[in-house]
């Protein structure tokens, strides 16, 4: 079954109760026992509830996955990724990640005697660079704010050698254009607040393992941590999947056709997307993901005023996050990456006219449309 069917019919509607079409949203905090010489597989909704559960079976499916977990929100799935290392160990991760990703590993390691390491490439990354402590190599490919690829194969035969986990972000791309554990991935994370739900209406995270043992430990970070979605959450996020082929693909499609209005427009310096940094990034892209995804970002010269050219949007609203049907605009350097250090910030490149461009499904002329005359308007 492809995945666009997979995603639609991926719960059987002659499984629902009453042969339903959508599975049934179950509320309840708790559930009635038969007695106490054996207990039913559901007891409390913050370990399992059916919802949620019918969710992440059907994620697993998409993600070619054994397992699939659902968390209150992408940071709470990287958080339960992250509670695998013990004090003394080391994580390697790429230098520009989500900054609340960023955010977790500078302050919350600390605490528990972790450390990391900002890696500038780690498509330059040879084995004999990695420290003995290091039990994980943290990805964003895509990553966030400036889209470097990262080749992943590369990565996880290098990590598998000494044993160290490779654990992915996958938020940019989905399973719909990336499936990370083809390329050796042990964990990929999730913030199933983005593309899967698709609509800003539902925060919620996942991550997915193939290895039993790792599985459980998830399992018991879910538990433990508390970190869960709620039922009617987890429906939103089954409603939302079922509309991902359509909405991405129509996403991406204004991607590529905003992308060449950028470049070609004298008021931008650089654009930045998926492939776009080099064209070895380029080719990883192309070998690993079916598609770049429909979020980039873009630096405006100096003879333009980034503040006026975002104010002056009417189609892309000022806002964080990414991935719903709308279009929005956010100042990384402000908005999602304000944890990053200010040197770290100028090192990596995230300036203060670097806006990050989050495309919806609109019609991709009146975008352009409105880039254009954002753009006139801010002409110093």
């Amino acid at each position: 079954m492809k995945l666009d069917t997979l995603i639609v019919k991926g719960i059987e509607a002659k499984h629902n109760p009453f042969g339903a079409v959508v599975p049934p949203v179950y509320l309840a905090t708790t559930f009635v026992q038969e007695g106490l010489d054996g207990f039913g597989e559901f007891a409390y909704s913050r370990g399992a509830n059916p919802t949620k559960q019918a969710f992440d079976e059907l994620f697993a499916k998409v993600e070619g996955s054994k397992y699939a977990f659902s968390f209150g929100s992408g940071m709470a799935a990287t958080a339960a990724a992250f509670s695998l290392l013990k004090t003394g160990d080391k994580v390697l991760l790429n230098n520009n990640v989500y900054g609340g990703t960023f955010r977790y590993v500078s302050n919350v390691f600390a605490s528990q005697g972790i450390s990391y390491e900002a890696v500038d490439d780690l498509n330059l990354l040879e084995e004999k660079d990695i420290a003995e402590n290091v039990r994980a190599i943290f990805i964003e490919t895509p990553s966030n704010p400036l889209l470097r690829v990262t080749d992943i194969r590369r990565i996880a035969d290098i990590a598998h050698k000494r044993g160290i986990l490779v654990i992915a972000d996958n938020t940019f791309l989905t399973p719909y254009y990336q499936k990370l554990f083809d390329f050796g991935v042990d964990i990929v994370v999730y913030s199933a607040t983005k593309y899967i739900g698709g609509h800003a209406d539902a925060i919620a995270g996942i991550v997915t393992v193939n290895d039993d043992a790792l599985a459980e430990k998830i399992k018991f970070a879910r538990n433990t941590f508390g970190g869960i979605i709620s039922p009617m959450d987890a429906y939103y996020l089954i409603r939302g999947l079922k509309t991902l082929s359509v909405r991405f693909d129509r996403q991406t499609q204004n991607t590529h056709k905003i992308i060449e209005f950028l470049k070609s427009h004298e008021a931008v310096d650089a654009v930045h997307y998926a492939g776009s940094y080099s064209q070895l990034e380029k080719q990883i892209q192309a070998r690993q993901a079916s598609d770049i995804g429909a979020v980039i970002s873009l630096e405006l010269n100096e003879k333009y005023d980034y503040k006026i050219f975002a104010k002056s949007l009417e189609l892309f609203d000022l806002a964080v996050s990414l991935g719903g049907v709308e279009s929005l605009i956010c100042q990384p350097a402000s908005m999602t990456h304000e944890s990053y250090p200010k040197e770290l910030q100028d090192k990596i490149g995230i300036k203060p006219n670097l806006l990050r461009l989050a495309i919806g499904v609109e019609n991709a002329d009146d975008l352009i449309a409105d880039l254009a005359q954002a753009i006139k308007k801010a002409k110093i």
